[in-house]
């Protein structure tokens, strides 16, 4: 980290959290669905609409959503935050809003999604094309698959440890009643299940379904006085090492590397400090690449380090413990429903999946093809 940069830790905190339509929301636009799990946070915080002065939004169908939303809510902010990074959008926007309002220069942030991909039948992919990629017809799926087969040559990670990874989401979906698919799954029905892109099946697939999500940031000040246990935002930070894969310098190392050392020194923690993680789960080697390079376990230990429901409940890292995007929701970009559950956690408000004692949780988020990625650090007040 430069010796220039500098975090607001723990100026700013997680009031308020909602989610909304989580699964099929039919006849909710993506519109609709932001602007309930908007208004539902604020009502979570016990906070007014006409007190959000700094908005933040990043719609899948809407190029300029900022002003969209703040019309369809009829409220006039001070700032909007339409920054647009994919799936860890959201995370940034939460370090925009800690220096906003650290700054003086706002008080209420409403940061908010929503999407309906499964139920308009219409999944909205970024603009843009590659002219080394799209011509030849390749996938999302088929893109995050290569940094899969890579890591499988390179470190000997097999299809059972993947596997892991989903059984060990869907375990914790199960415990969450807004967790749209909970019931139970094998790693033997992993393997035997519908083939994707190699070497995924679908269940090392994100879901596509409906959902959104929102979260209301206030100064430390205020929180104390609203909400019995806010999430403190200790430390952020994101980088980005590319758009398309073709591009990606190392298959096996995304730019969490940099970002989570980053986040890890604002807070003044480190990766054996942290009593839960929500990982960015679009596909199952997401979370192993992301254990690795947020630095849980060292590189090319990531699928050996999953096995035996290590990553599950009644393991000794509670990993995506709402059930992730691959068993709880995943409308298109999953990065701020990571942020709900971290400050959930937090708050001790997850009942059958409360991790006991959670005093620090860590929410990533990963755009694009493993292009940007988005750390944040959440603290209870006895972090501060």
């Amino acid at each position: 980290m430069s010796h220039q940069e500098r975090f607001p830790r723990g100026k700013s905190a997680i009031v308020g959290t909602a989610t909304d339509g989580i699964g099929e929301a039919k006849g909710f636009s993506s519109m609709d669905l932001a602007a309930r799990a908007g208004l539902k946070a604020l009502g979570d915080a016990g906070l007014r609409l006409s007190e959000v002065d700094y908005l933040s939004v990043c719609l899948p169908d809407d190029m300029l959503s900022g002003l969209s939303l703040a019309e369809y809510l009829g409220i006039h902010p001070r700032f909007t935050n339409n920054n647009r990074t994919g799936g860890s959008s959201f995370l940034t926007h939460a370090m925009h809003a800690a220096l906003a309002i650290e700054a003086g220069l706002c008080e209420t942030a409403l940061i908010t999604y929503g999407a309906n991909p499964r139920t308009s039948g219409s999944f909205v992919a970024p603009p843009g094309s590659s002219i080394y990629e799209t011509p030849y017809g390749v996938t999302l799926a088929a893109s995050y698959g290569l940094a899969a087969q890579r890591h499988m040559y390179q470190y000997g990670t097999t299809r059972r440890q993947l596997a892991e990874v989903a059984v060990a989401a869907r375990q914790w979906a199960m415990k969450n009643p807004e967790a749209w698919m909970r019931e139970p799954l094998s790693i033997e029905e992993c393997l035997a299940a519908r083939p994707v892109a190699t070497p995924f099946t679908v269940r090392d697939c994100c879901l596509v379904c409906d959902g959104g999500a929102a979260v209301v940031m206030v100064s430390a000040a205020r929180a104390k006085d609203l909400v019995p246990r806010p999430a403190y935002l200790l430390g952020g930070a994101e980088a980005t090492t590319h758009r398309y894969i073709a591009q990606m310098a190392d298959l096996t190392v995304t730019a969490a590397a940099e970002s989570g050392p980053r986040a890890f020194a604002h807070a003044g923690v480190k990766p054996a400090d942290i009593d839960v993680l929500q990982l960015y789960d679009a596909f199952t080697i997401n979370t192993i690449l992301f254990l690795e390079d947020l630095g849980f376990c060292p590189k090319g230990e990531g699928g050996a380090f999953v096995e035996g429901g290590r990553i599950a409940p009644g393991g000794t890292l509670p990993v995506n413990t709402n059930g992730g995007g691959l068993s709880c929701v995943h409308p298109g970009m999953y990065g701020l429903f990571t942020m709900v559950e971290a400050a959930r956690q937090i708050g001790g408000q997850c009942g059958e999946r409360q991790i006991s004692g959670a005093q620090l949780a860590l929410a990533h988020g990963n755009g694009g093809v493993l292009s940007s990625q988005a750390t944040l650090i959440l603290g209870s007040a006895e972090t501060l």
